[in-house]
């Protein structure tokens, strides 16, 4: 499946750049901040995979290929301006990225108009593939949706009551929605949502409320965390010790980015 989709890019590259030089990718992505860690797997993977679908030339039909990368500092205004910019100066055959959902989906509306490539990757948000979609979007990795589903089975059960806590964007807030519904379909719900900023600290007042909405329900109780970069939530809760406001109570997962 990997060759197949490398070799499919590589396809791609080499029709929507036969008159250039070179051929150049922008990589448009959150170089530094909070997710910098998953940034640099991303750029790490997407140089690899050039290298390896081109068996180490990292040329196509005697054009070479150029990535340039445009540091979005995980803000969607930079990287809407910063796709602008790859496809109008730099005039990129394509662009890739970013980590974060919420840049992602200032993004897309930029591929539109310029009527270029944006792979996306790592962001996982549903709406970038849904109802933000347009036909100059492919994703590469996979969505909130198919996270929900393997989390919804192995967290719901008889008696079970799930609480959650995510980041007040669009990952955590598709996340979310599409842990709700993939619940539902193996008939479990949501007892209680906490929305949280990005950049939060210190949990208390949400755990509280978590806690409080949760006291007087039977049965086991677990906390489902969807959070990336820093912070460290499930921790910091967990400190706070949730079993002496409910008995059976434990937190209990958390996904990854973006």
């Amino acid at each position: 499946m990997k060759r197949m989709l490398l070799g499919g890019m590589v396809s791609a590259l080499a029709m929507t750049s036969a008159a250039f030089a070179d051929i150049t990718i922008a990589h448009v992505y959150g170089k530094t901040g909070p997710l910098e860690a998953y940034a640099k797997q991303s750029h790490d993977g997407l140089m690899l995979g050039l290298e390896y679908a081109t068996d180490g030339t990292m040329e196509i039909n005697g054009e070479k290929i150029v990535v340039i990368e445009k540091n979005t500092q995980l803000k969607p205004e930079n990287g809407k301006a910063l796709l602008e910019e790859a496809y109008g100066d730099d005039e990129v055959d394509l662009a890739i990225g970013p980590v974060s959902s919420g840049v992602a989906l200032a993004m897309l509306p930029v591929a539109e108009e310029y009527e270029k490539i944006l792979i996306v990757e790592p962001a996982v948000a549903d709406s970038i593939t849904g109802a933000n979609w347009n036909r100059y979007i492919f994703r590469t990795g996979r969505n909130s949706s198919q996270d929900a589903v393997s989390n919804a089975i192995a967290l719901a059960g008889e008696g079970v009551h799930i609480a959650t806590l995510a980041q007040d964007y669009a990952f955590g807030r598709d996340g979310i929605a599409a842990f709700k519904d993939a619940l539902e379909s193996v008939g479990s719900s949501v007892a209680h949502e906490e929305y949280v900023p990005t950049d939060t600290t210190d949990f208390t007042a949400a755990a509280e409320r978590i806690f409080n909405a949760m006291k007087d329900l039977d049965g086991e109780k677990k906390l489902f965390i969807i959070w990336a970069g820093g912070g460290n939530p499930l921790g910091k809760i967990n400190a706070m010790d949730p079993s002496r406001s409910a008995s059976r109570s434990r937190p209990a997962a958390t996904s990854s980015p973006r």
